[in-house]
């Protein structure tokens, strides 16, 4: 008997002690909320990134048309611009509330800046 409970590690084979039973289950149980949590704010990361390239084109393209002395288009849906001049430069600075759940609540606002020469200021 002595030797099987060396060469078994101590355990007894095929039984498990009263402190061990459903342990595995308890530490999924802990681990799952946490995982899911951090793949959710990863998605919403993700979003928020693909929200600000966005928003970047349209401040890169708003910029050249206001540059040029034309009329930009409206930003898009829930954001605002913002036109400036600083130093011989048109910059536009596009901003809205991050469209991802996630980082919604959390209240996160994403921006984008671009600026350009003053075409019209100078001519």
């Amino acid at each position: 008997m002595i030797e099987s409970a060396v060469l078994d590690g101590g355990r007894q084979s095929g039984r498990q002690s009263g402190r061990e039973r459903g342990s595995v289950t308890a530490e999924f149980a802990t681990a799952l909320p946490t995982v899911l949590l951090c793949l959710a704010l990863c998605v919403s990361a993700v979003q928020a990134i693909a929200q600000q390239a966005r928003l970047l084109d349209h401040a890169a393209s708003a910029a050249r048309l206001i540059g040029r002395g034309d009329a930009a288009p409206a930003p898009p849906a829930g954001a605002t611009r913002a036109v400036g001049a600083d130093g011989g430069l048109v910059c536009v600075t596009v901003s809205a509330p991050s469209g991802s759940a996630g980082l919604g609540a959390l209240g996160v606002t994403v921006s984008a800046r671009s600026c350009v020469l003053d075409d019209v200021g100078q001519g």
